[in-house]
C-alpha cells in the first residue's frame, strides 16, 4: 500500500516518537510512506489568528504540492495539521473566487482531489483488511482520547460521531485492549496554551486524567502530539497544580498498535516518554486443582455399587 505522508513540524521535532511508531509499522506491514516534496508548516494555531488567508495559503501550498506529486491519498498524524489541511480544502472547495486568490498566492493549482487521513483513518485503511499478526495482546482498559480538533468542526471534518466518536475504540478492540466509556474523550487538553497559560493546560490536563482514571483505565491512548506532550510532558506540572501524583502512562495509538504486534519499545520510540510504560500487571489464573482420585476399596471390601469390578 501507498500513501502520501505529511509529517508536518512536530513529528520532525518535538514528536518525533510519533514519527517513529508510524514508521515502525510501516516497516512491519509493508506500507510505503512518500513524503510530499518540499512541504511547509500548515501554519496550525498562530497563522489563522493572524491572518485568514494565509492560514488557507499555507496548507493549500501543501495540497497542491501532494496533487502534483499524483498522491491521491495523505496520510496526516497531527491533529492540527489534519484540521488545517481539512478546513482548507473545505473553503477553498466551496468558494471559487477565494480559491483563485489562494492558487495566485502559492502560484500553483489546486484541485482539490487528494483525499486527507488522519491517523486513525489511516490506522483502519491498513489494518482493516489485513490479517492481524497480534504477538502481544494489550490486555488492558484504555482511555481512548481523540482530543477537540479531530472532530470538529463536524461539518468540516466529517470524521465519526463529534460528541463520542468510536473509530478508535473499534481499532483498540482488535488489538486486544477493552476500551473504557468516558466523557472526556473529545474535551480539550489546553492544547497550544502549553507556553503561554502552562496554569489552565494543568488544570484541563488533570480533568481529562482523572476521568479516565475514574472510569477504569489503565492506559490513555491519543492521537494527537499536542494531547500527548500535554498529558505526558507536563505531567509534573499537573501533579503539582492537582496535588496528586497520576501514574497513567499515555501512548500513541500507533505506539499501542505496535505493542500488540510484538514491536519493541524502542523502535516505537516509547523511551522518549516522562511517564514511563508499564504494562498492567494480570491477574494469575489460580492454579487447577487436580480431580480427586476415587477412594480405592480396602484389600477384602467390595465395591460400592455402581462402581466398576
Amino acid at each position: 500500500m501507498k500513501l502520501g505522508y505529511f509529517p508536518g513540524c512536530s513529528l520532525q521535532g518535538m514528536d518525533i516518537d510519533f514519527n517513529e511508531s508510524v514508521f515502525a509499522l510501516a516497516r512491519r506491514t509493508d506500507l510505503h510512506l512518500i513524503e510530499i516534496p518540499d512541504w511547509n508548516c500548515c501554519g496550525s494555531t498562530s497563522a489563522h489568528n493572524v491572518s485568514h488567508l494565509l492560514s488557507l495559503a499555507l496548507p493549500a501550498r501543501i495540497l497542491a504540492l501532494a496533487e502534483k506529486a499524483g498522491l491521491d491519498e495523505i496520510l496526516v498524524p497531527c491533529s492540527a495539521c489534519y484540521q488545517r489541511l481539512m478546513t482548507a480544502q473545505h473553503e477553498l472547495l466551496e468558494n471559487d473566487e477565494l480559491r483563485k486568490e489562494v492558487v495566485d498566492i502559492i502560484e500553483m493549482d489546486y484541485k482539490g482531489t487528494s483525499k486527507i487521513l488522519n491517523i486513525i483513518e489511516g490506522m483502519v485503511k491498513i489494518f482493516s483488511g489485513a490479517e492481524l499478526k497480534i504477538e502481544k495482546p494489550l490486555n488492558a482498559k484504555v482511555a481512548c482520547y481523540y482530543g477537540c480538533l479531530m472532530v470538529r468542526p463536524p461539518k468540516v471534518m466529517k470524521f465519526d460521531r463529534a460528541e463520542d466518536p468510536q473509530s478508535m475504540d473499534e481499532l483498540m478492540k482488535k488489538f486486544g485492549a477493552d476500551p473504557v466509556d468516558w466523557p472526556f474523550k473529545t474535551e480539550c487538553c489546553g492544547a497550544g496554551l502549553t507556553l503561554t497559560r502552562t496554569d489552565l493546560v494543568c488544570k484541563l490536563s488533570a480533568k481529562v486524567i482523572e476521568s479516565a482514571i475514574k472510569n477504569g483505565a489503565e492506559i490513555i491512548i491519543v492521537a494527537c502530539p499536542m494531547c500527548h506532550a500535554n498529558l505526558d510532558m507536563r505531567r509534573a506540572d499537573i501533579e503539582k497544580a492537582a496535588g496528586k501524583k497520576y501514574n497513567i502512562p499515555v501512548l500513541y495509538i500507533t505506539q499501542a498498535i505496535g505493542l500488540a504486534l510484538g514491536i519493541n519499545e524502542k523502535e516505537l520510540g516509547m523511551h522518549r516518554h516522562f511517564v514511563p510504560f508499564v504494562l498492567p500487571e494480570q491477574p494469575k489464573a489460580a492454579p487447577s486443582a487436580k480431580p480427586a482420585e476415587p477412594a480405592k476399596p480396602e484389600v477384602g471390601e467390595k465395591p460400592a455399587a455402581g462402581a466398576e469390578e
